[in-house]
């Protein structure tokens, strides 16, 4: 089990074997491939910070995160994401193909005779600290404005106005929280001490669009979540 389980050793005794999920950094590789236990098993990793294995629950180190891929294109033997696990993960980010200088270096690098090996960026520490820091980012209130009126237009009913019929489900209060770290993030990456309405707007989509589905009538008519939310976003002053 990717959390664990409890072996029964030659002693009669249960022995608890903690799962790979135990690490500061989780990759989940094809997460849609991962069958619906190993996906539920998630959820309380990613959404509280511990896992309960038998009778007893255990804590996360300071310092812990998924990064998850899907691959769009072959879709046989996958298994869609539920709503609520999808709702966990900070931003969905589209990779296309790399272009010609990226692909260029990726030739070289993994196929010479030298072994090109990752080089540490940053101590754990060291991402404990800037965590820390942007939560302690100030946050101006047009920002916060901004921020609540895109992700509340973003579900269906009043607020949504005529794009409300083309949404079957919108984000709940975590995409909210997720933007509100994003932005305060990306002014700190960018030498900026406070966040703004453009980066609401920019980080708006890869926060937004994993969070949300559109009506079976909306998908007939050829729309698409990131055209309703570029459309949420020009009512954004």
């Amino acid at each position: 089990d990717v959390v664990g389980g409890q072996v029964l050793d030659r002693q009669g005794d249960f022995d608890t074997r903690l799962g790979p999920v135990f690490a500061n950094i989780v990759l989940a590789d094809e997460i849609n491939r991962a069958p619906a236990k190993v996906q539920s098993a998630l959820l309380e990793a990613m959404g509280e910070r511990q896992v309960t294995v038998g009778r007893h629950t255990y804590p996360w180190p300071p310092l812990f995160m998924v990064m998850a891929t899907q691959n769009p294109i072959e879709q046989e033997g996958t298994y869609p994401l539920p709503e609520a696990q999808l709702d966990r993960f900070l931003m969905e980010i589209d990779v296309d193909y790399p272009d010609e200088t990226a692909e260029r270096k990726i030739l070289f690098d993994t196929t010479g005779a030298d072994e090109t090996r990752a080089k540490a960026a940053m101590t754990s520490d060291d991402l404990i600290a800037a965590q820390r820091l942007v939560r302690r980012l100030p946050v101006g209130e047009s920002v916060m404005e901004a921020i609540l009126k895109l992700v509340r237009s973003a579900r269906p009913g009043p607020e949504a106005g005529d794009l409300g019929k083309l949404i079957s489900w919108g984000p709940g209060p975590r995409a909210s929280q997720a933007l509100m770290l994003a932005v305060r993030a990306r002014a700190l990456l960018e030498g900026r001490f406070a966040p703004s309405v453009d980066d609401v707007l920019e980080l708006a989509e890869p926060v937004l669009k994993h969070r949300m589905a559109l009506t079976f009538a909306a998908r007939a008519e050829g729309e698409t979540v990131p055209n309703v939310i570029g459309r949420l976003k020009t009512r954004i002053g």
